[in-house]
């Protein structure tokens, strides 16, 4: 398959495919068992009838806080099915966060575990439905079409609060595609997935799984120090990490050194050092590492060739197939080779804008300053060598990644000002050495701050210190000084 020009489909169809190839090879492993491409196509199809049985379709949306697994997937791939569009969130999303996604989504249905305290509508009770109602045909996925929303997913921004970004057919089975030209999945591949499927990372597995004919592995639990043990009898051979869990994996090789199959190491989210590669290939001394880099927006920017990074540091390789990125000034006009500007992609991925945001789309999605395609401004600096390798040097605003979660200072303020007592809020993104620091003026103590802030955002987006004030600094016209917070969190021992 070339991808030199636009691919026109969708996402079912990939899964289609992968039943038709794959039908009797293993495509999702969870705790509680295995499901083959055949069966996964089929619980698909039941998701599929039961949502159509209760008026879900097209121009529909299903918020899904179901744990990675079989159930998942079939929720997934069933909701595409039936033409309508999932939005992802995590199992343990609090009411603060969930609250905001359906005021500004207003989707027709949440769907979760059976173990779920928060009300929803279980996955089984969708298959068991499906099952027992065969009265029409779930849709085919060549009836959908390209332009048609699949998926809508939260992610933080300059205001303050998630956008949803409308994720249409055509843009992500063009990313799919071309993100698995470059990675080379095989369908004996055993892919052990410990992302979240709220994070396109993690997501985009499963649909790379697919059309590879590869096999999905959620893991249950969080890692430990088995998980070396619990990827080895699992037969991995591809990882795809944030930096945190490469470190976790490195330090835990070095009191098991037991060959695995792992061959592929993949990482994006967050950059992958030089230093943490190195320990990696240690780690796993047969492994390609490949480095990328992208945002939900466009789903994947670039991809380097594997080991790439020991001939040239730092990059994050060139773009993907069909596509094309630009570096550009503040005037939008492109840079050479060498000069930093901000970086610009531009092709068939880039999604469709933020739902219920115009003002935020219009500043990041723009025609290409060069031939008007479809674009995205990223926000983020960096620059492109003669061969066109792409380095990434940050951000221009106050959008972060850290702990491979993308994050912004609005977006923990508000958080903060949603903990009583809490009366004002502050945060600043991450120090050089990776510190994510808030500050609060409450009376509360600081430990029971951070602990609020990560029961409304997750253990893992919660910041790694909170400092109380009795006040914020301002400056002269009322703002928070935020060159005085810089220097206090300097100052701090």
């Amino acid at each position: 398959m070339t991808m030199r020009e636009p691919v026109v489909g969708n996402v079912v169809a990939v899964l289609d495919q992968a039943a038709a190839r794959h039908g009797a090879r293993p495509a999702v492993r969870d705790a509680t068992g295995r499901w083959t491409w055949a069966e996964l196509d089929q619980a698909s199809q039941r998701v599929a009838r039961a949502l159509g049985a209760r008026g879900i379709g097209p121009g529909s949306r299903v918020l899904s806080i179901a744990p990675p697994g079989r159930d998942f997937a079939a929720l997934l791939f069933g909701t595409m099915r039936a033409g309508a569009s999932l939005i992802p969130a995590r199992p343990d999303a609090s009411a603060f966060e969930l609250d905001h996604i359906r005021a500004d989504a207003a989707p027709a249905l949440v769907v979760g575990s059976d173990d779920r305290p928060t009300p929803a509508v279980p996955v089984t009770t969708l298959l068991r439905q499906g099952s027992e109602d065969r009265s029409g045909p779930s849709p085919a996925g060549s009836l959908i079409a390209g332009d048609q929303e699949c998926l809508l997913l939260y992610t933080s921004g300059s205001t303050g609060r998630p956008k949803g970004i409308v994720c249409p057919h055509a843009s992500v089975a063009f990313a799919v595609r071309a993100i698995g030209e470059r990675l080379g999945y095989r369908p004996d591949d055993v892919v052990w997935n410990r992302l979240p499927m709220c994070f396109d990372y993690g997501l985009y597995q499963l649909f790379l799984c697919a059309l590879a004919g590869a096999e999905l592995v959620t893991p249950p639990g969080v890692m430990s120090a088995a998980e070396l043990v619990a990827l080895r009898e699992a037969g991995a051979s591809v990882l795809p990490i944030v930096p945190t869990a490469g470190d976790l994996l490195a330090r835990l090789a070095v009191r098991d050194r037991r060959p695995t199959n792992v061959r592929l190491v993949t990482n994006t989210g967050a950059a992958l050092t030089g230093p943490l590669a190195e320990r990696v290939r240690l780690a796993f001394p047969d492994v390609a590492v490949v480095c990328m880099y992208g945002m939900t927006e466009c789903k994947r920017i670039t991809i380097a060739d594997p080991d790439e990074d020991l001939a040239h540091p730092a990059t994050v390789g060139r773009p993907l197939p069909g596509t094309r990125v630009l570096v550009v000034d503040a005037e939008g006009r492109n840079q050479p080779p060498g000069a930093p500007g901000e970086i610009v992609a531009v092709g068939p991925h880039v999604m469709a804008g933020y739902w219920n945001s115009p003002q935020e789309t219009a500043r990041r999605f723009r025609p290409a300053p060069d031939t008007g395609e479809p674009a995205v401004f990223t926000g983020d600096r960096g620059y492109l060598d003669p061969d066109g390798r792409l380095y990434f040097l940050g951000r221009d605003d106050d959008v972060f990644k850290h702990r491979g979660w993308r994050m912004s200072t609005l977006e923990l303020e508000t958080a903060l000002l949603d903990i009583p007592d809490v009366r004002a809020a502050a945060a600043l993104p991450p120090d050089a050495a990776g510190t994510l620091t808030v500050w609060a003026v409450t009376s509360l103590p600081a430990d029971h701050v951070r602990d609020a802030l990560a029961e409304r955002l997750g253990a893992a987006r919660a910041p790694d210190r909170c400092v109380v004030l009795p006040e914020l600094p301002q400056t002269p016209n009322g703002k928070v000084d935020r060159a005085a917070l810089r220097a206090l969190r300097e100052a701090a021992p």
